[in-house]
């Protein structure tokens, strides 16, 4: 547990030297000037959509331009090289990230909607969603030497991500096959919290035991490709 502190701690100061808060605060305030000119009838429909919106850029970007930081600045060698465990490392990336993203979300849902959400559904939907996110977006960060490289090749997985769900939500093409793309579980969380969607008991389960699954597939491939294009790449094998 202390390297994980300690973990977290270098975390919190890469975050703050490279204005993650900040980008997260201006990100809120974006989505505040979208949502704060709307009717009060209309916030709670639009608060999931932009919910995930904020997610996708908290969590899929900020985790790639963290990994990114590391490979130029060529502190990812040294980490590998110190007793830090794979676990440790990036636990602490999410802990700090996931953490931005959920105050974020708090703030835009208060000042938009007051005290009118579910908050335990709130609360679900952003932290799984983000965790789901964080994680592809590591993963998918890792084979590529250059932010511009990964940032043109990482419109794929965002969409796989994003799109899906979103179009079984607003009812385009409420398919039960798109059940299968794990953030459809935290869109529908959010969707209950402010009102727009009433879960049914299998589908409660669904919104976090499928996530939670996949989270756990996730982590190992992020294990694995990490070993891979971190530490065999470093010379640390």
């Amino acid at each position: 547990m202390t390297r994980l502190r300690t973990a977290i701690r270098l975390e919190v100061t890469v975050a703050a030297r490279q204005k993650f808060l900040h980008a997260g605060v201006f990100s809120g305030l974006i989505w505040l000037a979208v949502l704060l000119p709307m009717p009060h009838t209309l916030r709670p429909v639009a608060e999931p959509y932009v919910l995930v919106g904020d997610i996708a850029i908290i969590g899929f970007f900020f985790v790639g331009g963290s990994v990114f930081f590391e490979k130029q600045e060529r502190t990812l060698g040294a980490i590998i090289s110190t007793p830090l465990r794979f676990w440790e490392y990036l636990s602490a990336k999410l802990i700090v990230l996931v953490s931005i993203s959920l105050f974020v979300a708090i703030v835009v849902a208060t000042v938009a909607d007051g005290f009118a959400y579910r908050p335990v559904p709130l609360v679900l939907g952003v932290l799984l969603g983000t965790l789901l996110m964080l994680i592809v977006g590591f993963i998918t960060s890792l084979p590529f030497a250059s932010v511009t490289d990964w940032f043109l090749a990482a419109t794929i997985p965002l969409a796989i991500m994003l799109v899906p769900p979103l179009i079984h939500y607003s009812g385009l093409w409420p398919h039960p096959v798109l059940y299968v793309f794990p953030t459809q579980g935290p869109l529908l969380l959010l969707g209950a919290a402010f009102g727009q969607v009433a879960l049914t008991a299998w589908q409660s389960v669904y919104a976090v035991a499928h996530p939670v699954v996949c989270l756990a597939v996730l982590w190992r491939t992020a294990q694995l490709l990490f070993v891979r294009y971190a530490v065999e790449r470093s010379g640390a094998l």
